[in-house]
Parts: structure tokens; sequence; C-alpha cells
């Protein structure tokens, strides 16, 4: 059975889709090049923090924040996630040799596409997610809340939650949300709208998240502006998260948090996802840990996670190349002093209340407020 693979195996030529795909535009590059440097390996294979670390994933496996395979897979003719597909960076047997858990798949839209073009391109990457799940159901189970995750963790599967993906995917309308939602979609970025930019938010943009602590959507802050994060914090009665946010202190980017938003966050008891990207957080695993050391001083155990990126074209740290990596991660906080208890939260207990807390919340906003009606030009004009 491809699920009790541990090894990868090369990838076969076995169709899986019937035709090809049209040719997708690539997905948007963070790669950087890792200039050549002496490196020690952090991991040797019969250390004893690397057992622990296996040890404690396999009681609290990752829940990876942001993963790009639905659109990675949309170039690849045909391809085998059960067996191990060597065109990706998160097939099935790589996921459980990393004890991945569960995963946020990202429901891509090009920067370019607006409007109704930008509601069919999420309906489309939503269906294509949907059913590349339904193709591996031996490895992968779609799921939206903590208690599904839990399930098919107990199934031997990976869980797959869908989003997050651009606020554009709404159309500015917030029926779109709802419909979303009601298909699956967990997770909404808000930036490149007109009601969530550098400005911050505008009156529906206040609307809009109201409505997504309603239905349980929960707001992704990464690449917002600092104003319409501090609002978003301020408007959100349930928890946010940043898919792929680091510190901003240890390594300049767009998406990484200076150390006061950083303090912010942990006040609001949000979720800070720490990229695997060698361009949001260095070249080695060494500097990873050194993000997560320093999120976690700034906004506590309990508002700190883990974000692969992997399949989005970033490039990644080294020793940290695909999804089967986590346990080098993770002996490496072990060795740094690291509770197992925090490891834990870190991994998998940490994205559980968030999405716990985001369904607690919506349940208790629906017994009090109706589906909001309002449209853009009633708030906005």
């Amino acid at each position: 059975m491809a699920d009790l693979q541990d090894d990868l195996y090369p990838a076969t030529e076995v169709g899986r889709i019937d035709g090809a795909l049209p040719e997708a535009e690539p997905y948007p590059a963070e790669a950087v090049v890792v200039p050549p440097e002496t490196y020690q390996p952090v991991s040797d294979p019969d250390d004893a923090p690397l057992t622990r670390a296996h040890d404690v994933l396999a009681a609290h496996p990752v829940a990876d924040g942001y993963s790009g395979l639905p659109w990675a897979l949309r170039r690849l003719p045909w391809y085998d996630l059960d067996l191990g597909e060597s065109a990706v960076d998160a097939d099935v047997p790589r996921l459980r040799k990393g004890r991945v858990g569960a995963v946020f798949w990202s429901l891509h839209l090009p920067e370019d596409v607006q409007g109704d073009r930008a509601v069919g391109a999420a309906l489309e990457q939503l269906d294509q997610a949907k059913g590349v799940v339904a193709e591996y159901d031996e490895g992968l189970r779609p799921a939206r809340t903590a208690g599904q995750i839990a399930d098919a963790r107990n199934c031997g599967r990976v869980a797959v939650l869908f989003g997050p993906a651009g606020a554009a995917a709404l159309g500015d309308s917030l029926s779109v949300l709802r419909s979303l939602h009601t298909l699956g979609l967990r997770v909404l970025t808000l930036t490149g709208t007109s009601w969530a930019g550098a400005a911050g938010l505008t009156r529906f943009g206040e609307e809009v998240v109201r409505e997504m602590n309603r239905t349980g959507v929960i707001a992704d802050l990464s690449y917002a502006s600092d104003r319409t994060i501090r609002r978003v914090l301020t408007v959100s009665k349930a928890p946010v998260l940043f898919s792929r946010s680091a510190a901003h202190a240890l390594r300049p980017h767009p998406a990484n948090l200076p150390d006061e938003l950083l303090a912010e966050v942990g006040g609001a008891k949000g979720l800070c996802l720490v990229p695997l990207s060698a361009e949001q957080t260095g070249p080695t695993v060494r500097d990873v840990a050194d993000h997560l050391d320093h999120v976690r001083a700034l906004a506590g155990p309990e508002c700190v996670g883990l974000s692969g990126t992997y399949d989005t074209g970033s490039a990644h740290p080294q020793e940290l190349g695909d999804t089967s990596c986590y346990p080098r991660l993770i002996a490496e906080l072990l060795r740094r002093g690291w509770d197992e208890s925090e490891v834990a939260l870190l991994t998998w207990g940490n994205v559980q209340r968030v999405l716990r807390g985001a369904d607690f919340f919506a349940r208790a906003a629906q017994q009090r407020r109706p589906p909001s009606t309002a449209t853009i030009t009633d708030l906005d004009g």
C-alpha cells in the first residue's frame, strides 16, 4: 500500500489526468541564489535529538501552514502522489516521512486576475484541489475543522485544508465569500484589493472581516500592510494567522514582521507561521531556528508555527529541501532547549487552537448576526 511507504521511489509515467491541462502561469517565485559557504550539517542520523524529534512528531505531527502543490500540479501532464513524484516537494511518501499530519493548500491567483475572472479562477483552483484529494484518498483527506484534522490523522491520512486564497477571489462580494466557505475555503489573505491595501481596511473591508468571523474563514495577514494588520487585529474577534511571515529584525523581507507587530500578534493570540524559505529566513536550518526563537520570544510559544512554502518556487534552506525534512528542524530546536511541550504547540497545537477559536466564534456570531447583505458600493461609495 502506498500509505505504508517510508521511502520515496522514483516517479512513474502513470497517467493521472485525461489529457494535459493548459499551460499554467508559473507560481510567483521567491527563490534566491544561496551563496556557497562552508556548512556543517545539523543532523546526524544517529544523534539523540533527531531520534527525539521523530518521537515528538509521531505524537504531534506538523501542521504545515502553506503549500503551493495544487498550482505546481497544473504544469504536470502525469503524476503519482502515492508512489512518489520527483517533480514536486510534497508527495505522500515525503509527507509521511516528514511526519506531516495536516497541510494548507494555497489557491493561487495570478496577480493580473481581478473581478469575475478572479472568482472563476478561485473556483477552478478549489475544484482542482478537491479533485486531487479525492484521487489520492488513501493518503490524503479533506478537512475543515480541528476535529476533522484529528480524525484524518487517526485514520493514517494527511489532512488537507483549502486556502489561503487571495482576497480578489471574493470579487468584492460577501455572497461569494459565503459560497467559497461552503465549498471548503478556510483561509483568505487580506491583500491586493481596494478595501485592504496600503491605507488599511475600508468600511467594506471591515465588514468582510466581520463576515469572515461569522462564517469561520480565517484571516491571513502575510504581505498585508501594517495598517491593515493593526485594523484587522482590532476588528477581528476570531484568531488571525500569518501564513508565511518570519522576523524582520533577523532578515528584512516584505512579509516578515517587525518586533512591535510580533508583540501585537502575541497580544491578540494570533499565529505567525514561519516559512522554510531561504529568502525569508536564511540559507540554513539554524537560520530558520533563529527566527522561530525570535518569534517565540516576542509573540509567545502559543503564537508560532511552521509554514513549509513547498512547491511555491521558493528556494529552501539547506537540509530542508522537501517535506520529509521537518525532523531535522525539530532536532535543532530540541538541541536549543525547546521543551517537547513547546515543540508540540509549534507543530500541531497552535494551528488546532486557531481553528477551534475560529469555529467557536463563528457559532456564537451566527446566533447574533444574520448574513451581511452589505455591498462595496453601499459602504465605500
